[in-house]
């Protein structure tokens, strides 16, 4: 059982093709999704531009995944928009591109799960590498945990947790 976002991800990746962490090409993903890539100073998004800074090939695929974001999920001028209504586009588009550039279906079919097998695979620098992991396994445990229990039993489960069972 996957996230709204997995889901989009998982969707969005198979609908252009995109099924191995070898797949994960940022020119050829954009022109199936119809996006232009161009460089300059500052990374940001103007109508079915991105633009993304100069670096190397893995801050040019974080960068990628985050403005893709903005293309795919928002509308409007962040500069002209409330201080707040920006702070949560960044924040969607952050934890995108953890899931776009590192996508939850891909994470399922591999074997070993270290970060330094997610850096190398995935294109991506140790910290975003680091950080996706943990989200990956937080959420393997609470599938564990309250989605898939042992004899389908999640609402005694959770009543247990908190403490609404009396113990017999």
């Amino acid at each position: 059982m996957y996230t709204h976002l997995e889901d989009y991800i998982f969707d969005l990746y198979t609908s252009i093709g995109v099924y191995t962490p070898a797949d994960l090409d940022m020119h050829t993903i954009a022109k199936k999704i119809g996006v232009k890539i161009s460089y300059k100073s500052k990374p940001f998004r103007f109508d079915n531009e991105i633009i993304l800074n100069e670096g190397t090939k893995c801050e040019e695929w974080m960068d990628f995944g985050h403005e893709t974001s903005h293309y795919l999920r928002h509308c409007g001028n962040q500069l002209i928009m409330p201080k707040l209504f920006v702070d949560l586009q960044e924040c969607q588009a952050t934890h995108f591109a953890y899931h776009f550039c590192v996508p939850t279906f891909m994470l399922d079919n591999l074997r070993v799960k270290n970060v330094y097998e997610v850096m190398n695979l995935f294109n991506v620098d140790f910290d975003f590498a680091l950080k996706r992991l943990e989200m990956y396994k937080n959420r393997q445990y609470y599938r564990k945990m309250w989605l898939i229990p042992a004899n389908n039993r999640i609402l005694e489960r959770k009543e247990n947790y908190y403490g609404l069972l009396s113990k017999n």
